[in-house]
């Protein structure tokens, strides 16, 4: 990225990994004397003085982010945030001829500087990534910069434009360049792969994510009819939620009764600290011990705590191909880990192998992640073969199954018991499609107790709020009703499935 070539063989070569992170009190003095080697003796835009130091009124403030090698610093990068309101282009220009505003959301990047002796690795592109980032982080909307004239094309290759205005500084020519971070964010996007080639190559040791903060697509367009405020919550009996996969049938009239009945109680009230009566239900009617299961407030909670505890970005993951795109996401968007993919045919019907996914098992995976039913595929693998392979799992890797949509199967399919009594197997069982309860978010997990401990120790109190505790609870105990809407369902699906073969091939579809 930005012009620099991130060279595998030439990375293999180095044995030491180049770390980026924020500059210590300690590591100043070193910029201060490296600063004074490059911008007075070798540069010569500053005089050489007899202390061997460079430093300016705006390090008082400023943040330094390093790129460091076994603890000798190799380069480095300053940020001037806007709580000062002084820049270092306000030593050069007036601010009434910067095409934009001085604002609390502009930050200056000034003082790239790569040691001589390492110029031509990546630390330049990761020290300039690594200030965007600062700065993005922080809430700036604008950077402003002065880029030497013979390094012009690597600013611009980071996003930065050109002012069309030089800047003379003792001996060096500046250009005065600026960009909203939104622009360069944009502009970013085509080196998408060489910032993930950077990521491995790097010691991320600075507070805030490599990539900026992002979500996986999950639909939910209908909202923009209704209104994310809420405004227009009457439009809800005329819009059809096609892009998100909720309960097309309402939750069991116990749920509806009890919430109807107590809902000022249950909007003012504080719930059981740990959903204590959710638990007991859920082990009840699961045929397992409450030390087995965690409640959350929705799967997704639960992906997130569990996994960003049980991984790191060191950590090996196998999943399937296509699969609920969230784990994706979080394997490799948030947590960084490396991703493998098992590849589940079109010609096939998109089955899983069990005899290929056994075939993985050697690769000593940390994590494997199976969805059961898959989605969006809708492919089940019965629980008998499905138990039956995960035997040969080797001890050491964790095997996490998602059943969000079992009950559509049949509830005496689910692996919880299963899970319950192995040492690494979990089941994560979200109850938002199969009981209709999407919108108070209810979940939990299944698994041996010992592996629940950590994560109930770091659970917050009151996770799952009380109406959704409630909802659950209820829904729980009428079993009856939601069997009959699971019928309903398979019937509805043989009616669709039917008239789409009968449909003329008119284009109609």
């Amino acid at each position: 990225m930005f012009g620099l070539k991130v060279d595998a063989q030439n990375n293999s070569q180095q044995p030491h990994r180049i770390r980026i992170a924020l500059a210590t009190n300690q590591d100043r003095n070193t910029i201060y004397r490296l600063r004074h080697e490059v911008y007075a003796r070798e540069l010569g835009q500053h005089e050489e003085n007899s202390e061997r130091k460079l430093q300016d009124s705006l390090d008082k403030f400023n943040t330094y982010i390093t790129a460091s090698v076994d603890g000798e610093i190799l380069g480095f990068i300053s940020i001037t945030p806007p709580c000062h309101r002084s820049y270092s282009v306000d030593k050069y220009i007036s601010r009434d001829e910067l095409p934009f505003l001085i604002d609390n959301t502009l930050y200056e990047i000034r003082i790239l500087t790569v040691v001589k002796a390492h110029r031509g690795r990546q630390i330049a592109a990761a020290l300039m990534y690594a200030a965007l980032r600062w700065v993005e982080s922080h809430g700036g909307k604008r950077i402003v910069a002065m880029g030497r004239l013979e390094l012009l094309n690597i600013y611009r290759k980071a996003g930065l434009q050109t002012l069309n205005r030089q800047i003379q500084s003792g001996a060096v020519s500046f250009e005065l360049l600026s960009a909203t971070v939104h622009t360069i964010r944009g502009h970013l996007k085509r080196y998408d792969r060489m910032l993930q080639r950077l990521v491995s190559r790097v010691d991320w040791s600075l507070d805030i994510p490599f990539f900026a903060p992002a979500s996986c697509y999950h639909g939910g367009a209908f909202f923009d009819a209704i209104g994310t405020e809420f405004d227009s919550l009457d439009r809800s009996r005329s819009i059809i939620n096609a892009d998100v996969m909720d309960a097309w049938f309402p939750p069991s009239p116990k749920v509806l009764d009890a919430l109807h009945e107590y809902l000022p109680w249950l909007l003012r009230t504080s719930p059981p600290t740990h959903s204590e009566g959710m638990v007991m239900t859920i082990a009840r009617a699961r045929g397992v011990e409450p030390e087995s299961v965690l409640a959350g407030a929705g799967s997704s909670e639960l992906i997130y705590l569990a996994l960003r505890l049980w991984l790191t970005r060191s950590s090996r993951v196998l999943i399937l191909d296509p699969m609920y795109g969230e784990y994706r996401h979080i394997l490799e968007e948030v947590i960084g880990c490396q991703v493998d993919r098992l590849a589940l045919p079109h010609d096939n019907g998109y089955l899983l192998d069990l005899h290929h996914l056994q075939s993985c098992f050697h690769n000593y995976y940390d994590l494997i992640v199976l969805v059961n039913p898959n989605s969006p595929t809708g492919r089940h693998v019965p629980r008998e073969e499905l138990e039956e392979a995960l035997k040969s799992v080797p001890a050491g890797t964790r095997v996490w199954i998602d059943e969000t949509y079992i009950e559509y199967v049949g509830s005496d399919q689910s692996l919880e018991r299963f899970a319950a009594r192995t040492d690494n197997v979990v089941v994560c069982k979200s109850m938002s499609k199969v009981y209709a309860l999407s919108g108070v978010r209810a979940a939990y997990l299944c698994a041996s107790q010992h592996q629940l401990e950590r994560l109930k120790s770091i659970s917050p109190p009151w996770a799952v709020s009380l109406p959704a505790q409630v909802a659950a609870v209820k829904a729980l105990q009428d079993p009856t009703y939601y069997a009959e809407r699971y019928r309903e369902t398979h019937a509805l699906r043989a009616q669709l499935a039917e008239d789409l073969r009968t449909l003329e091939p008119s284009g109609r579809w």
